[in-house]
């Protein structure tokens, strides 16, 4: 029996491009693990002949193109021609988008395949949606790409899409044990995928591999594949605690401490930085920009179907988002930009931060995805992110550190991140 699904997308393409492994198998092989393994409840939509079909299409054309028929999972928030798109919300059932979003079309137009679509949360924010962790259904798997993390890194997919407004790329990869990464703001196209808010709304990947970020930023960024540069010398990398630090558990603080002592010890120039004053309150900063666009970008949503809305949507963002003048939304935008710069200038002397991916494993319960405390300021910060699957916590699940690196210098920051994987084996 083979097992290509356990293959990362950067172990699975040369194998494709070369013929040693078809397109067709590995879609197989993806669909038998969802099959054996449904408890998950990762996807919202799957039509197993109509993946099939692209796979044979992808083989008989002789595998072209830089993903070489690789399976992606999509999101249920980002647009799909040939699948519904309905957002984890009972208002867009069975909705079929006229026309795919901007990284479903790269993805096809670079040879790759679109597996079916991932279980998200309301509408990518707090209500969750089914799917269960992985190695523990009693726990969950993070929101709100929640199923295209579960579905990573229970094998049933190389690679899915995620979007980030808080946390909800970053978090539910680290909850799962697996690469996520959200690059800098505009680095990815969002258009056809369901708007929340503007400054805030990234596109993201979840891999089992850090080498898969740059195959698929190649084929969402139109450039030539650039692989990793892992003979790169050792980052100048800073702790950042972030105000938030109290919101972690002991075993993460101790994750931390841990890893900048290994990374120091490995050669890497370790020190610490905490944000100046005027940024010490950022996270309400972003709350206020999420709440008001939200609110906002939801209006059609509020007005004609707020029964079908869900309460914690309506109690938590929408109605809040609502009450907030223009003025604090404005001065919200230009403290945001302030830290930007901040952020600027501790970059002269930093190539990485280190911080917490989560406050520790992910929660036992699935009525709360977890808390986005260590992921909504960098997600405000426009920087490029990373997650890496560093040991497990008292329950067994999984722990990650993030690494966070300039704005629109997402390469060197993969590089860097590089440097540090290979240090923590």
């Amino acid at each position: 029996m083979s097992d290509s699904n356990r293959l990362s997308a950067a172990e699975a393409v040369p194998r494709l491009h070369s013929g040693a492994l078809t397109a067709e198998q590995l879609t197989r092989d993806c669909l038998d693990r969802i099959e054996a393994r449904a408890s998950v409840k990762a996807w919202i939509h799957l039509d197993p002949e109509h993946a099939l079909a692209q796979a044979r299409e992808a083989d008989k054309a002789g595998r072209p193109g830089l993903l070489a028929g690789l399976p992606i999972g999509v999101k249920d928030v980002i647009d799909t021609y040939d699948m519904p798109t309905e957002h984890g919300s009972p208002i867009y059932r069975s909705n079929r988008p006229f026309a795919d979003a901007a990284c479903v079309a790269q993805v096809r137009m670079a040879g790759g395949t679109i597996l079916g679509k991932t279980v998200t949360t309301e509408f990518a924010n707090r209500f969750p949606g089914a799917t269960v962790h992985p190695m523990n259904p009693a726990h969950t798997p993070g929101g709100s790409s929640q199923g295209s993390a579960a579905g990573v890194a229970d094998f049933q997919v190389p690679v899915g899409f995620g979007t980030q407004t808080g946390g909800s790329t970053i978090r539910p990869a680290a909850f799962c044990g697996v690469v996520g990464y959200k690059p800098s703001l505009g680095e990815f196209s969002r258009v056809g995928i369901k708007l929340q808010c503007q400054n805030l709304d990234t596109l993201g990947l979840i891999c089992r591999s850090l080498d898969d970020i740059p195959l698929l930023r190649a084929a969402l960024i139109g450039m030539p594949h650039r692989k990793i540069d892992r003979g790169a010398g050792a980052p100048r990398i800073a702790v950042c605690r972030t105000p938030q630090w109290d919101v972690a558990g002991a075993t993460t603080h101790a994750l931390i401490e841990r890893t900048a002592g290994k990374l120091s010890a490995a050669g890497a120039k370790v020190g610490e930085v905490e944000f100046a004053a005027p940024f010490r309150d950022i996270a309400q900063t972003h709350q206020r920009v999420f709440y008001y666009e939200a609110a906002h970008n939801y209006a059609y949503e509020h007005l004609e179907h707020r029964d079908q809305v869900s309460q914690v949507l309506l109690d938590t963002v929408l109605d809040p988002g609502a009450a907030i003048p223009l003025a604090d939304y404005i001065e919200a935008l230009e403290t945001a930009e302030a830290f930007r710069a901040h952020l600027d200038d501790i970059f002269r002397d930093v190539d990485l931060l280190l911080t917490p991916s989560a406050p520790g494993e992910a929660p036992e319960g699935l009525a709360s995805t977890g808390s986005s405390a260590f992921n909504a300021t960098w997600t405000l910060s426009w920087c490029p992110c990373v997650t890496l699957p560093v040991g497990s916590g008292p329950k067994g699940l999984p722990l990650g550190v993030q690494l966070v690196g300039q704005r629109f210098a997402d390469e060197r920051t993969l590089d860097a991140a590089a440097w540090v994987e290979a240090r923590l084996g």
